[in-house]
């Protein structure tokens, strides 16, 4: 059933945007490549995958043609266990899929909808599959490491790219050579994806479980990524981050035993505050992040964005189609939730939420019952899908590659084993929050 969905996913976006043949003989041999990976070597055809998420500079990105690949690979071969995410996300993320293909039905651009489509149901398997696959601290340990490793190198080049000129420096900030924005075709999704590394790595420095005992490491990476966030000057990553610092700060403080925890929590976060706020005036960056943190003018076309997408909810029932927003709208919708009002409907938009919420539940469910994700810390992917929540009001998420990275990694910690302890990295067992 997994190949055939993923299958029509993948012939999908090849009719919506045929390639040419040059890139279909590259791409040919790259897949083969990837597959002869994932065949002798999974796990590294894994962390090939994870490395690649912080490259997304167009749809599909390279990172899709590797994990289609290996879910391909892992559903065939038996590796690939739809019981080891909630049934309740199973059910939802299925019932997504079907209003998207029924609301492609009224779509004025078809083949946009099936590119569309096409990717939103890639990255729901994505999710699915991840919870199965993290399934012991040494995969816990593979994914954590990678995705920080990249999260800090994209964040460190990303601000020095604003600075010095080295080969290649052009291609990671804006055109306008003001913002950071790494490997993606956007500051705003760059931003948001070192958030959630971020957090990780401030979980980590206060109780080591995956990466060690170098807390002085891991809080000069905690402060390189929080230094990529504020120079990618997007106003809703310093929200995601401010709101995910905040929930582990409030989490940890209501934890019994885990006041000093809480302390030394406020007290990095204070002093790499301090840290970045000179690091913004000696580069001289004081006046254009306050020109940035205003009310922008463009921002009434985002908010007048979102009047027509409730207006379009309004008059079509079941939805404008996946991906119709940009075609009826001047504007981007600029919001995941007022996106799928639109294109799939109310209906479409009730279920997304519910999806979106179930996920906030048993990510909160983890950290109250001290659930790691097999040592990756409740508290941090608790903080990282509330700041991203927070974000999905004001920036389109919903092809956001890492946000279906964290909510597979939040159900696999609600699916472990209780005998497997999954004891959080903040040391709390079960029922820590008392």
């Amino acid at each position: 059933m997994l190949p055939a969905l993923l299958g029509v996913a993948l012939g999908l976006a090849l009719y919506a945007q045929p390639l040419p043949f040059p890139l279909v003989i590259a791409g040919g041999v790259g897949l083969v490549s990837v597959l002869a990976l994932t065949l002798v070597r999974y796990d590294l055809a894994v962390a090939l995958g994870v490395a690649l998420l912080a490259v997304v500079r167009v749809e599909p990105a390279p990172v899709d043609a590797v994990f289609a690949v290996i879910i391909v690979v892992a559903a065939v071969t038996g590796r690939f266990r739809l019981d080891h995410a909630p049934l309740s996300m199973v059910a939802l993320a299925g019932a997504f899929i079907a209003l998207n293909l029924l609301a492609m039905m009224d779509a004025v651009d078809i083949a946009r909808a099936v590119k569309f489509a096409s990717i939103t149901i890639y990255l729901l398997v994505f999710g699915l599959w991840t919870s199965g696959y993290v399934d012991g601290p040494s995969r816990a340990r593979r994914v954590l490491r990678v995705y920080i490793g990249v999260a800090v190198a994209s964040a460190l080049l990303g601000t020095l790219a604003l600075r010095v000129h080295f080969p290649g420096s052009t291609l990671l900030i804006t055109d306008d050579y003001e913002r950071a924005m790494g490997l993606f075709k956007d500051p705003n999704v760059y931003g948001p994806f070192l958030v959630p590394a971020a957090l990780m790595l401030l979980e980590e420095s206060l109780r080591p479980s995956l990466l060690g005992r170098g807390r002085t490491l891991k809080r000069i990476g905690f402060l390189i990524l929080v230094i990529g966030v504020v120079f990618s000057y997007s106003r809703a990553a310093a929200l995601n981050l401010a709101v995910g610092v905040l929930v582990m700060l409030v989490v940890l403080a209501l934890r019994r035993g885990a006041g000093r925890r809480a302390l030394a929590l406020f007290v990095l976060v204070l002093t790499v505050a301090g840290a970045v706020g000179w690091t913004v005036v000696a580069t001289g960056s004081l006046q254009f992040l306050e020109q940035r943190a205003r009310f922008q003018t463009y921002d009434t076309q985002r908010f007048g964005a979102q009047r027509t997408g409730i207006e379009l909810a309004e008059t079509r029932p079941l939805g404008i189609g996946p991906g119709q927003f940009e075609i009826l709208s001047p504007v981007s919708a600029h919001s995941t939730y007022i996106r799928a009002l639109a294109e799939e409907g109310v209906t479409g938009a009730a279920v997304l939420f519910a999806l979106m919420i179930g996920v906030l539940v048993i990510a909160g469910g983890n950290a109250i019952a001290g659930r790691s994700t097999y040592g990756i810390g409740s508290t941090a992917l608790l903080g990282s899908w509330c700041g991203a929540l927070a974000n999905s009001i004001f920036v389109d998420t919903l092809h956001w590659r890492h946000l279906w990275l964290i909510a597979g990694l939040i159900w696999a910690a609600a699916m472990a084993p209780a005998a497997g302890g999954q004891a959080s990295s903040t040391g709390v067992g079960r029922g820590g929050l008392r």
